[in-house]
């Protein structure tokens, strides 16, 4: 066989790159699937201890995890992709999972998703840091105006606009760590593979996310309703890793500022659950916070995937 014809032969074998409309399509899956998260978290942490849903959800995710790397036999990551995946598995696998569990103890679901509302714009900004992005000064003040517009809900919801409840400082810290994780994540996912990223971390973060679930059920053995360990399987199944094959697969194929705006869709998708699975009541004021911060991080992410003016000459 001549080179002409074994170049001839491999291009007909190259797997042609998805079309940008799939990562948009894989990324809105993947916000669907979290879009469940609050409200189920909310049902789960009235009968099981926060503790052992934020962690015992990544125990299970890491088994599944752990079998599927085994069975398809995955190339293990680097040294410095190890290193990178800790930030994934600190953001995603413990950070986030923890402190909104936590949080939704004294706090509605609704509540919640406003003040999550502004992981977008959080993630855009942890992925311009990470990339060493240059975006125009819009995006900063978007980001500003969203980050003002949730502290001023959470502020006001709370009944004194001077302090912030303990619940939201978890739901602020919340976001700060999934924000890192997504954005790490899904620079890792062009690497290693989307669902073998998530995989990774939590295997990664097994020892960890063990011995705390360990400690919970030896101080509070958990005995949940029937509807409580349903919603806690939804977390660990779907929330902690199928999701992120969807979510991670779209970030990778890209372009990651325009499937990141998918999450704009979440907190609207969370807002609707809360009101018809869990009956909560949605005031004039939650609506309002709700639309503010996300149009503010609607016009970040817009701002940012813009393609910069081109100099006239």
């Amino acid at each position: 066989m001549s080179t002409q014809d074994s170049a001839t032969a491999s291009r007909s074998l190259a797997i042609p790159a998805p079309p940008p409309a799939a990562g948009l399509a894989w990324g809105l899956l993947g916000v669907l699937a979290f879009s469940f998260t609050v409200p189920f978290t909310r049902v789960a942490v009235d009968g099981l201890a926060p503790l052992f849903i934020g962690s015992g959800r990544a125990v299970v995710a890491a088994v599944l995890a752990g079998v599927a790397l085994a069975v398809t036999r995955q190339r293990r990551p680097s040294g410095a992709q190890w290193a990178r995946l800790a930030v994934v598995a600190g953001g995603v696998v413990a950070g986030f999972p923890l402190l909104t569990s936590f949080a939704l103890t004294t706090t509605p679901a609704s509540h919640g998703a406003v003040v999550i509302a502004l992981l977008p714009a959080a993630t855009a900004v942890v992925a311009v840091l990470r990339t060493a992005e240059r975006p125009p000064t819009a995006f900063w003040i978007a980001t500003a105006a969203g980050a003002l517009a949730a502290v001023g809900f959470a502020a006001g919801s709370s009944g004194s606009l001077g302090s912030l409840h303990r619940a939201d400082l978890l739901l602020f810290g919340a976001v700060l760590a999934a924000a890192a994780g997504y954005a790490e994540g899904g620079l890792l996912a062009r690497e290693l593979g989307a669902w073998q990223t998530i995989s990774w971390a939590l295997v990664l973060g097994l020892p960890v996310t063990g011995a705390l679930a360990l400690v919970s059920a030896v101080q509070e053995p958990p005995t949940g309703t029937p509807g409580q360990w349903a919603a806690f399987g939804y977390l660990a199944c779907i929330s902690m890793f199928l999701g992120f094959f969807a979510w991670y697969r779209g970030l990778a194929i890209g372009p990651m500022a325009r499937v990141s705006q998918m999450q704009l869709v979440q907190p609207v998708l969370t807002l609707v659950w809360a009101g018809l699975l869990l009956g909560e009541h949605l005031s004039a004021g939650t609506l309002l916070g709700g639309v503010a911060v996300i149009a503010c991080a609607g016009l970040a992410l817009r701002v940012r995937s813009a393609p910069p003016a081109t100099p006239s000459r």
